[in-house]
């Protein structure tokens, strides 16, 4: 099962909670795994508070140069691949009778790094 994510700026914080519960079959228990299909963007378990997602994208542009890598040579965005990388690929979460059994403050974040971009994450339920 695949979500499809459209996003609008280069760096940004989405929230796919609702379209990821949406693909989980009614009668799943087990695990679920979401994985961002992509080099230049990412997937956390985290709080989806205004604020907070401000934070989550000043840390990662902070932290992470815009420019002067190497690899900028080939296409112009080490950064977007650097930043993936802190923020991870891949997110486990336990599922009980078809849903997410996510703590009160978590949802599933998908971090754009390189965009804006229509992307494919892929939703897995074993």
């Amino acid at each position: 099962m695949n979500v499809t994510v459209e996003t609008d700026d280069r760096l940004c914080v989405v929230d796919v909670t609702d379209r990821v519960a949406d693909v989980v079959p009614a009668d799943a228990d087990g695990l679920c795994t979401v994985f961002v299909r992509h080099t230049t963007a990412g997937i956390c378990l985290q709080e989806n508070e205004r604020r907070l997602v401000g934070d989550i994208e000043r840390f990662l542009s902070e932290t992470v140069a815009d420019e002067g890598w190497d690899h900028d040579e080939l296409d112009g965005n080490a950064d977007a691949h650097l930043r993936a990388m802190l923020v991870g690929n891949s997110v486990t979460v336990p599922v009980s009778d078809g849903e997410l059994d996510c703590g009160t403050w978590q949802s599933l974040l998908f971090v754009e790094c390189d965009g804006p971009r229509t992307r494919q994450v892929s939703v897995r339920v074993v």
